[in-house]
């Protein structure tokens, strides 16, 4: 009895080890079949679960070995994760205000939404899952107190200040048919300088048989909006979207090498039955900072709407 004890100690001790290594070195992990690593790297924080778990089991086997492996593995987590559980490191002061939100082209109550959005009285909203249908109701809404507006396809940019320089951003997969119009690009001159904005909605990724985490359209879709922060030479950039992964998703390491986002938040923004990760984002760089990030009320989405002081 004492050895089979023993076995189920290690054995626990083993897979709550994982998780912590996972933690510590997931970005080097190399990819694995059917993109699990992706997989892992959504749900990042939640690896987390395997602590209280590991010391249920321990207590339940009076196994000293997992109990401490659970300590050890509870305090990489802490430090990886210090940012959401203690003050935030981004700016303080902050001169936007963005709202940023996947509204759902299901969404049967857009005046509902826009009300919603219109809250935290941002400076500047961007929204994904426009239909012909919908806008309307999005424009009596918000076009008093936003009137300068830019829409391409299903993706739009309501600002309290001038937009200049409106233009396409061609996110589209080359599998896709003509007519996918999903990135926009627009200068907000703001009363404190000039922010370049993108609003980017990337394709959805899905977990199929045969397959894995089949994440190759958004993966593609991520390498052409990072082509084009790239070649972009603003003093301050935005970019507000829906990118269908987290910011430890390795998908999307061709965006987040060009900006950066508040990690210091989780703001989990989907999906909005049980918000599990943070797939909407407002990320920056330059002369721009994203600072404090929540989510606000359910819309009637799939998505939590995602909100962010912003420093110019």
């Amino acid at each position: 009895m004492e050895g089979t004890r023993n076995k189920r100690g290690l054995l626990t001790a083993v897979v709550v080890g994982v998780a912590g290594v996972l933690l510590l070195v997931h970005r080097w992990v190399p990819g694995l079949p059917g993109n699990l690593m992706s997989l892992v790297e959504t749900f990042l924080p939640w690896l987390g679960l395997a602590v209280p778990v590991g010391l249920l089991v321990a207590a339940v086997r009076r196994s000293l070995l997992p109990a401490l492996v659970c300590l050890v593995v509870g305090a990489v987590w802490v430090g990886v994760f210090r940012g959401p559980l203690g003050s935030s490191d981004g700016p303080q002061t902050y001169d936007l205000t963005v709202v940023q939100h996947n509204v759902s082209d299901e969404n049967t109550s857009p005046s509902r939404v826009a009300r919603i959005l219109l809250g935290p009285d941002p400076d500047v909203i961007a929204l994904q899952e426009l239909t012909p249908e919908s806008l309307p109701a999005y424009r009596i809404v918000l076009d008093p107190t936003h009137p300068y507006r830019a829409t391409v396809g299903t993706v739009g940019l309501w600002s309290k200040h001038p937009l200049t320089d409106i233009a396409r951003v061609d996110l589209k997969p080359a599998a896709v048919e003509a007519g996918w119009d999903r990135g926009l690009r627009a200068v907000v001159r703001s009363p404190h300088g000039d922010v370049t904005t993108y609003v980017a909605h990337l394709p959805s990724v899905r977990v199929r048989a045969g397959q894995g985490y089949a994440t190759g359209w958004r993966d593609e879709s991520a390498a052409r909006l990072g082509r084009a922060l790239a070649a972009d030479q603003s003093a301050a950039v935005l970019v507000l979207g829906d990118l269908n992964g987290t910011v430890d998703d390795r998908g999307l390491a061709p965006v987040l090498s060009e900006v950066r986002g508040n990690r210091d938040d989780f703001a989990f923004s989907w999906p909005t039955s049980l918000p599990l990760a943070r797939i909407d984002h407002v990320l920056a760089r330059g002369a721009a900072e994203v600072g404090a990030t929540w989510t606000l009320s359910d819309t009637g989405s799939d998505h939590l709407p995602v909100a962010a002081r912003v420093r110019r």
